[in-house]
């Protein structure tokens, strides 16, 4: 991509996350989305065709940032230890959880929510074999994806549904134990 079309990108998408944080997304207007990335009505249409699409791109980005060193080097644990960027990416959701509880929720977003899901089921497929590719042997990796990504999104609504927000450590435990080892004791998280 063209450096200067990325930067647009990014900054249309920084702004977008910075004034989901302060406003509803419905609140929140393509001027207001211009305005505070510096550039003009006609860059963003250039781009985006509405605010949805920017939403999924920003979100996904955060996702891909954080995925891209799990796709880089194999793990190799016993029991599997969580990653360090499932800690980040969940300091992000928890950064926007307004907007996460929005989109993940019952009334939410099919289109972000769907972009995220098949985003996840890729990180899952370029990653699942890394640490143990014997693990998933005898699974399409498609089926793999997509049991993480619906569990994943599944503790992600239902941990940014609470209200006071549990800390991100929390929802890190609740998330890797229920991904990783359903069956071993864990200390109690709350």
């Amino acid at each position: 991509m063209d450096p200067r079309a990325a930067r647009t990108r990014a900054s249309l998408q920084d702004a977008l996350l910075a004034l989901a944080r302060e406003r509803s997304l419905d609140e929140l207007t393509v001027g207001d989305i211009v305005q505070r990335a510096g550039v003009n009505r006609s860059s963003f249409y250039q781009h985006y065709g509405d605010k949805e699409t920017l939403l999924a791109d920003a979100l996904e980005e955060a996702l891909g940032e954080v995925a891209a060193p799990l796709r880089a080097a194999p793990r190799a644990s016993a029991p599997p230890a969580m990653p360090p960027e499932l800690m980040v990416y969940l300091e992000h959701v928890a950064q926007n959880a307004t907007l996460y509880r929005r989109v993940l929720g019952d009334h939410g977003s099919a289109v972000v929510a769907g972009r995220l899901r098949a985003r996840i089921e890729s990180i899952v497929s370029d990653t699942v074999g890394l640490a143990d590719p014997d693990v998933f042997a005898d699974m399409p990796l498609d089926v793999v994806g997509a049991g993480i990504a619906g569990t994943a999104l599944g503790v992600i609504g239902a941990w940014v549904a609470r209200d006071p927000l549990p800390p991100v450590e929390v929802a890190a435990q609740w998330l890797w134990q229920i991904l990783v080892a359903p069956g071993l004791s864990w200390p109690a998280a709350r």
